[in-house]
């Protein structure tokens, strides 16, 4: 029992302390997901037409041309996540948009061969108390962790 509460205590205090902000946008102000282990592809996601707009970053943020890249993408309540329909366009990927506050989850593969990279977007559309964008996007600095020992 005690080992129980304290996993839940554990994973409370780490929900309050990485839940807000501090995420990276890229050059057209959206959310950037990694779609590489070593930082190399990047996603930047903007909404467009009601619609997730997924462009493709090299690791100076620059553009990448499309060639054999694919995406899937599922979303959706945590407890009942379905396939998005995902469709290339000229300057990206267009994925059905998730409702506010729940998931978004791709898989990114560069080519056929190459292992799929997944990366997760918790679409939160409500308003930052201090710098009032959207919660998925908002630029804030998390709060430093308060250290345990006092000296």
């Amino acid at each position: 029992m005690k080992t129980r509460l304290a996993a839940i205590l554990l994973s409370l205090s780490t929900l309050f302390s990485f839940g807000h902000g501090g995420v990276e946008l890229g050059p057209n102000k959206g959310r950037i997901l990694e779609f590489s282990k070593n930082e190399t592809m990047h996603g930047e996601v903007t909404v467009r037409d009601g619609n997730f707009h997924i462009a493709l970053l090299d690791k100076d943020m620059q553009r990448v041309a499309f060639t054999s890249q694919t995406l899937t993408a599922t979303g959706g309540p945590r407890d009942k996540q379905a396939k998005l329909e995902v469709t290339k366009v000229a300057d990206g990927f267009a994925v059905s948009a998730v409702k506010d506050g729940e998931w978004l989850i791709v898989q990114f593969r560069p080519d056929s061969k190459g292992k799929a990279v997944t990366a997760r977007l918790h679409y939160d559309t409500g308003n930052c108390d201090d710098c009032s964008k959207q919660e998925w996007l908002c630029e804030c600095k998390p709060e430093p962790a308060k250290d345990a020992k006092k000296k």
